[in-house]
């Protein structure tokens, strides 16, 4: 049911993205779309002493995109890539495996559960977290 999947915690979040726009000198720069539906995320970070400290994120997508971009902006700085790998290999289990939701940092994805009804939308809701990692693997040395 739609109902459930663009809920009212999922509109605010996705009305309520932070960290929008570039950083001057970021370490590294992704950008991921979905083919499916012309979705698309680029984000910049910056790295120091194996965390994200700094992270901006331009995207035009769909609402689902948007509130995993949002959880995503919430809780990125001070995690460390392997945080951000497990938070998006939960998310694409709870999404393709019925996994239960992520915990910790990502906990919020939990939002996002009723996605895994919709196989069409899922990758637009992984979008930011696949761009992520691939900014901070550009980042690196």
């Amino acid at each position: 049911m739609i109902d459930g999947l663009y809920n009212t915690d999922v509109l605010t979040l996705a009305a309520n993205i932070s960290h929008v726009g570039r950083l001057d000198a970021p370490d590294g720069t992704a950008r991921k779309v979905a083919k499916l539906c012309g979705s698309w995320v680029e984000i910049d970070v910056c790295i120091e002493n194996g965390m994200v400290t700094d992270f901006a994120q331009r995207l035009q997508a769909c609402a689902l995109g948007q509130a995993a971009a949002a959880i995503l902006a919430g809780s990125v700085i001070g995690a460390n890539p392997a945080d951000i790998q497990m938070a998006r290999d939960d998310l694409y289990a709870m999404l393709k495996q019925s996994a239960a939701p992520p915990k910790g940092r990502f906990a919020k994805l939990a939002l996002l559960s009723d996605v895994a009804n919709y196989p069409a939308r899922h990758t637009s809701t992984m979008l930011a977290f696949d761009a992520v990692l691939a900014a901070v693997e550009a980042a690196k040395p």
